[in-house]
C-alpha cells in the first residue's frame, strides 16, 4: 500500500491497470480509508469500477471512458484530500478484507 500524490495518482493507477492481469486491479483509499474506489480488470477492454463512500455503485466501463469517469470520482470521493492510498489486488475477493485503521 502506497500513498501517491492526487496530482499523480491518475496515471500511475491507468498504468497499474495495463499491466494487470484479470481479474486483478487497482483500490484506491482515503488516507482514512473510509471511501474508496476499485477498478477490477475483466479483460484488455472491460473494466468494473467499484465506488465506496459518498456515493455507492458498481458499474462496467470500457477502457476509452475509464479516464473520464475515474477523474470525476476522484474529485466526488476525495475532494481535499492530497494523497491517496493505491493498493494491487490479484483478486476482487481481496476487496472485502478489513482495513487496519491506525
Amino acid at each position: 500500500m502506497a500513498l501517491v500524490n492526487i496530482d499523480t495518482v491518475l496515471s500511475d493507477t491507468l498504468r497499474l491497470l495495463k499491466k494487470a492481469v484479470p481479474p486483478g486491479g487497482v483500490l484506491l483509499l482515503s488516507y482514512k480509508r473510509n471511501r474508496s474506489i476499485a477498478i477490477i480488470k475483466k479483460d484488455d477492454t472491460l473494466f468494473e469500477i467499484r465506488e465506496g463512500g459518498y456515493v455507492q455503485q458498481i458499474f462496467d466501463l470500457s477502457w476509452e471512458r475509464l479516464t473520464k469517469e475515474l477523474k470525476t470520482m476522484m474529485k466526488r470521493e476525495f475532494p481535499r484530500s492530497r494523497k491517496v492510498r493505491v493498493v494491487r489486488f490479484s483478486h476482487p475477493e481481496e476487496l472485502d478484507r478489513e482495513w487496519k485503521i491506525y
